[in-house]
C-alpha cells in the first residue's frame, strides 16, 4: 500500500467518521461520499484511492457502527494508522477488511507525506521524510481477513456460511 497522508487528531469518534444521519443505508458508495464531512468539509473531494489516514489516540471511539470502517474503505482509503483505537472499531475494521495499524510516532508523520506500508513485514516507510516505522505484526488470522476483504468474504471462501 502506498498513499498520501491525511492527518486527524485524538478521539475521532464514529460520528465524525460517518455522521449518524447517514446510517439509514449500508451502501458503501453512499457512506464513502460523506466520509469525515463533519470533521473536514470536502474531505472526500480531496482524497485519492490509496491515501492513508493518520490519527492520534482512541480513533473510532463512540458507537459500535460498522458503517465507519465501511465508509473509510469505500472512499478508497487503503489504511488507517493511529496511536490507538477504540476496541470495537478495531474489530469492525478487520471484519470489513480495512487495515489499521498502531504506532507511537504518529506525531512525526505530516499531512501530505507519502507512506508505503508492508503488512507482512510490519514496516511503514515514510518516503517523504526517508524514515521507517515498525508496527506490531498483525496476527495471521487477521491478515487472512484483510486478504479476503473482510469476515464475510473470508467465511464464504472457507465455505463456512449457510
Amino acid at each position: 500500500m502506498k498513499g498520501k497522508v491525511w492527518k486527524f487528531g485524538d478521539n475521532i469518534d464514529t460520528d465524525l467518521i460517518i455522521a449518524a444521519r447517514y446510517l439509514n443505508t449500508s451502501d458503501k458508495a453512499v457512506l464513502a461520499s460523506h466520509l469525515m464531512e463533519d470533521a473536514r468539509v470536502g474531505f472526500v473531494n480531496e482524497i485519492n484511492k490509496g491515501d492513508i489516514i493518520v490519527a492520534g489516540e482512541n480513533f473510532g471511539c463512540g458507537s459500535s457502527r460498522e458503517h465507519a470502517p465501511v465508509a473509510i474503505k469505500g472512499a478508497g482509503i487503503s489504511a488507517v494508522i493511529a496511536k490507538s483505537y477504540a476496541r470495537i472499531f478495531y474489530r469492525n475494521a478487520f471484519n470489513t477488511g480495512l487495515p489499521i495499524l498502531e504506532i507511537e510516532q504518529v506525531e512525526t508523520i505530516n499531512e501530505g507525506d507519502t507512506l508505503e506500508i508492508d503488512l507482512q513485514s510490519g514496516i511503514i516507510k515514510n518516503l517523504t521524510q526517508n524514515c521507517t516505522y515498525k508496527f506490531a505484526p498483525i496476527p495471521p488470522f487477521m491478515l487472512e481477513l484483510l486478504k479476503s476483504g473482510g469476515l464475510i468474504s473470508y467465511a464464504k471462501a472457507q465455505n463456512i456460511t449457510k
